[in-house]
């Protein structure tokens, strides 16, 4: 199972997912001068920071919005992009964030799970209901993948609506992971998490070790980190004996090179400015993990 070989890596790579939301002005300007249009540009620099981070991260995650953004050669891209991943042996997240239900869900599921988009694992928005769900699940179990379904993300506005009181539970985002705990227990991979995982934000240290105790059965991708103000310390604590999360960096390490003021940088400069921003994170998380 695709949760298993993640609990694996991070165990032997670290905790460091890298998010390769590539927009065009994050290639260096020299390479995007070389490449015959921006998409062509951007898969030449993902395949570049996947040479140089493969080693030292547990997976990484693939945010399609910036490759729809540049149409049908933007696709291809992405396509492009997780074949690249996949093939070097490590774990693709496809950052989807999809929702619907019944055929529609299946149709998705099949598109992603499979096929020229085909991830290891994807992200889920849960609130039209388990029935939104439950078809990944049945194309997952076929195939050993997994999913991240929304829960408590890291962004400001999820206060709008994640932290609604309900009668019978404090927050609403306890609903979600009520559901997937008990979606968890019946589904569950060798090491102790189930198949299906959160998405469970760093950016609100006061309640992430509640969280990590009531659900000790959910491997969590966690956003936040560097950018959005995340620490290696509110990491920590959603992690469980240095385990089951994985922390998602993506403009704190695909744009280092430009936080080292390197004018005239290539894909080569970039892509060690990348490993060294991917090494430095990894090696504060473990020592918070401790």
């Amino acid at each position: 199972m695709n949760i298993d070989r993640l609990y694996e890596n991070v165990e032997t790579k670290g905790h460091v997912c890298v998010g390769l939301d590539t927009a065009a002005d994050y290639v260096p300007e020299l390479e995007r001068k070389k490449a015959q249009n921006d998409a062509e540009a951007v898969l030449a620099f993902n395949k570049a920071l996947i040479d140089s981070t493969h080693d030292i991260c547990a997976c990484f995650k693939v945010q399609i919005a910036y490759y729809e953004e540049m149409g049908l050669s933007g696709l291809k891209a992405y396509s492009e992009t997780l074949k690249y991943i996949r093939a070097k042996n490590c774990l693709a997240i496809a950052d989807i964030k999809r929702s619907d239900i019944s055929d529609t869900a299946v149709r998705y599921a099949k598109a992603h799970f499979c096929g020229d988009f085909e991830a290891d694992f994807v992200t889920l928005s849960p609130y039209m209901g388990m029935d939104s769900i439950e078809p990944w699940l049945k194309e997952a179990e076929k195939s050993g993948k997994g999913a991240f379904v929304l829960m408590r993300t890291s962004n400001a506005g999820m206060r709008d609506f994640q932290y609604l009181s309900l009668q019978t539970i404090p927050r609403l985002y306890n609903a979600v992971g009520d559901k997937m705990t008990e979606l968890a227990k019946a589904h569950m991979g060798k090491n102790g998490y189930g198949i299906f995982g959160a998405v469970v934000g760093c950016t609100e240290r006061e309640e992430a070790a509640q969280i990590r105790e009531n659900y000790g059965s959910l491997f969590f991708l966690i956003p936040g980190y560097g950018a959005q103000g995340g620490a290696a310390e509110d990491v920590a604590l959603l992690l469980k004996n240095g385990n089951g999360g994985v922390v998602n960096a993506s403009r704190s390490i695909i744009t280092a090179w430009k936080a080292e003021n390197k004018t005239g940088a290539d894909n080569n400069a970039a892509a060690l400015a990348a490993r060294n921003a991917a090494i430095k994170m990894r090696d504060e998380i473990r020592e918070a993990a401790k």
